[in-house]
């Protein structure tokens, strides 16, 4: 295949410039992404056709980007979500996250707000569900769980080569997501205060019924088959609510990856995407030469997440190999190790290597928002902080 594809989707917040909380403006800054600017737009309801209930069309939220649309609705009308396009280089990809940045960015100015790359609001916040009649059904059908879920993830999807190629690696990934859960830690606070998690939009996330890791399937046909089940049960409005860590693109032949936390840094968005990439490389080489894989079991999979979301780099993670714990340096040299080959044969060995220095040396967007929080008092100040980062 050689290279393979990766494209990154980030859901970011849309907040005040001067009290950082939250606004529910995603409809008109969709209106200023599409060239339809509009002044500051006070209002807190949707007011776009397919906002107000009209088509199911803003958001796919089915696994992958929406090509002719700069800006995606997300489940709540705080929030929307950036796409890059398939990327074969990391340079490519890191140009195409600040552009996507930078794009939100402005949109989002002319309706008076700004974009921030935060996994959850530091400040409190009542989320107002976007007016698309799929979200509506959501919110009915699952309360609380959709009604307070304003949580902001990172997407990674990855080129494979076929279902079967997708499903196999899908299998063999999974005692490695954790640590990337770990580096891209972003959502200390919540509802105005210290979750004491690094990512509490993990826990919050695991409310949904159809969220966390995977057992084994074995083949594409038993990954489907297990897919329609779940639909069936009746629990589920459709697939696109199949909230795997991990799981494959219905409308694109990308294996997505969705443990993240939205980076605070761009670049750190980079190194959650190069890993993803070398982990997919790294494990369709594997099944292709019949190696047997590291399995663990999912009891111990929620664990390791548990662990990864509850300190990020700053405390201890699972051992992939032996379920044991072990210093976060050491988790991710050997996430690091596992994947050499294939980032070297990407050419990506020596600035992965770089990236993931960096974050280990000066903390996650967890540990920057803390430090924020900590100087000032307040978290406004957080949010601030953030919002000046984000097309750094």
């Amino acid at each position: 295949m050689g290279v393979r594809s990766v494209g990154v989707e980030e859901e970011l917040l849309l907040v005040e410039p001067d009290t950082g909380h939250p606004r529910a403006v995603a409809a008109a800054v969709l209106r200023a992404s599409n060239g339809q600017g509009q002044g500051p737009d006070s209002g807190s309801t949707a007011s776009g056709s397919t906002a107000a209930g009209g088509t199911d069309s803003g958001s796919r939220d089915d696994g992958g980007p929406d090509p002719e649309q700069e800006l995606e609705y997300e489940l709540q009308l705080q929030q929307v979500e950036t796409s890059t396009r398939p990327c074969l280089t990391l340079e490519e990809l890191q140009g195409e996250l600040r552009q996507a940045r930078a794009a939100a960015a402005e949109a989002a100015g002319r309706v008076g707000v700004q974009v921030v790359a935060l996994g959850t609001s530091p400040l409190p916040v009542e989320p107002e569900t976007v007016g698309q009649p799929r979200y509506q059904r959501m919110a009915e059908a699952f309360g609380l769980t959709a009604q307070e879920q304003l949580t902001c993830g990172c997407h990674v999807h990855v080129q494979v080569d076929s279902d079967e190629e997708g499903v196999a690696v899908l299998d063999r990934i999974q005692p490695w997501l954790a640590p990337l859960l770990a580096l891209s830690a972003n959502s200390p606070f919540w509802q105005g205060g210290d979750s004491s998690y690094a990512s509490f939009r993990y826990q919050a996330w695991g409310r949904w019924p159809c969220s966390g890791p995977t057992e084994w399937f074995g083949s594409a046909q038993a990954y489907q088959a297990t897919v329609e089940q779940m639909v069936q049960t009746g629990t589920l409005l459709d697939s696109g609510m199949v909230y795997f860590d991990a799981r494959l693109s219905e409308h694109y032949p990308t294996l997505e990856v969705r443990i993240a936390d939205v980076c605070l840094r761009h670049e750190d968005a980079v190194l959650i995407a190069a890993l993803v990439r070398a982990l997919v490389e790294t494990e369709a080489r594997a099944w292709q030469q019949g190696a047997g894989p590291l399995r663990m079991r999912p009891e111990l999979l929620r664990l390791a997440a548990w662990r990864a979301s509850r300190s990020g780099v700053d405390g201890e993670l699972l051992d992939p190999r032996t379920g044991r714990p072990g210093g976060a340096a050491a988790v991710t040299a050997l996430l690091l190790a596992h994947v050499r080959d294939a980032l070297a044969d990407a050419g990506d060995l020596g600035t992965v290597t770089g990236l993931l220095t960096d974050v280990l040396r000066r903390g996650t967007g967890a540990a920057f928002q803390r430090d924020a929080a900590r100087r000032t008092g307040n978290l406004r100040d957080v949010v601030t902080s953030a919002a000046g980062a984000i097309t750094r």
